[in-house]
């Protein structure tokens, strides 16, 4: 990750006042009216703020040129397309808000070049590392009980950690070993979960949790050593200290159990639209990336069961 010159990292007070005021009109929108989650609604106004902080002048004197220097500075400072990608979008929805309310805006983004974003491929582990790191997980006590069910949890539904965190005990439907899920823009959708899991929960719930609790009263399910809600740091701490103890020597981020998940199902055979329902993507098209994982799987499926093989 490149750093960013003081100009970039200046704080959103810097930012012209009425830049600011049609800002914050804008996150409100994302919040009110598009039901946008938190962290976008974030990372949105970091975009957006160090553009106009790089720049300032009036949202409505902004030109093409203006973009294309800011970009510019970005890539010299080595910052990834991805990024700068994820910066545009976030830039180019914002003026197309003011445009849309009226404020006579110049930049036109058909005269701002796109950015190619390089083929990506999600970061996954084999089905035996991750039994090799589930297997390896302790539960001698309350906090490392509930880093098994956790760990089971992530990899048993495909959630998102964010996801994973903000499960209430509320969530959880024992009968129809299903859980609600709260995704991203406040979607929800219900997931299957192991039927082998549930003397696990039922064990969190009876007793571990009861003791993170500290007769505290929340409903949220997963709680640190202080009887609140785990942060998504918490968990990253936990599963690093994790790996190492499995002796997993790759690096695994909490999103590398969605995309394994993914990938585990479509090398079984399972139909991409059920793994895309599963993960709660709203495209086909961001499911599909998981095809093109493990070509090495392709390869031996082929020869193994072609019949001029």
């Amino acid at each position: 990750m490149c750093a960013l010159p003081k100009k970039l990292q200046t704080i959103k007070a810097e930012i012209e006042p009425k830049n600011k005021a049609l800002l914050q009109d804008f996150l409100y929108h994302l919040k009110v009216e598009r039901g946008m989650a938190a962290n976008s609604i974030e990372a949105y106004a970091r975009d957006i703020s160090d553009f106009l902080v790089f720049d300032p002048k009036a949202a409505v004197d902004y030109l093409p040129d203006d973009l294309v220097k800011y970009f510019l500075a970005l890539q010299d400072l080595g910052m990834q397309n991805t990024s700068m990608a994820r910066k545009r979008v976030a830039i180019k929805q914002f003026f197309e808000h003011l445009l849309i309310n009226d404020h006579p805006i110049k930049l036109d983004f058909e005269l701002v070049p796109s950015i190619k974003i390089d083929s990506y491929l999600p970061d996954t582990i084999s089905v035996e590392e991750m039994q090799q790191l589930l297997d390896s997980l302790p539960m001698d006590d309350s906090l490392s009980f509930r880093n098994k069910v956790m760990m089971e949890l992530l990899y048993a539904t495909g959630m998102r950690v964010s996801e994973l965190l903000g499960l209430t005990i509320h969530d959880l439907h024992f009968e129809q070993t299903m859980i609600l899920v709260r995704g991203k823009g406040s979607k929800q959708r219900y997931v299957p979960y192991l039927k082998s899991l549930n003397p696990l929960l039922h064990k969190y719930l009876e007793l571990h949790r009861n003791i993170l609790l500290k007769e505290k009263q929340t409903d949220i399910l997963f709680l640190n050593r202080f009887g609140n809600q785990l942060s998504r740091m918490g968990f990253w701490k936990i599963l690093r200290q994790a790996c190492i103890k499995a002796g997993i020597k790759r690096d695994v981020s909490p999103h590398t159990f969605r995309h394994s998940f993914a990938t585990h199902l479509l090398e079984a055979g399972v139909s991409i639209r059920i793994v895309q329902s599963l993960l709660g993507h709203s495209s086909i098209n961001t499911t599909q990336v998981y095809t093109h994982v493990d070509t090495r799987w392709l390869i031996e499926t082929h020869r193994q069961y072609h019949p001029r093989a």
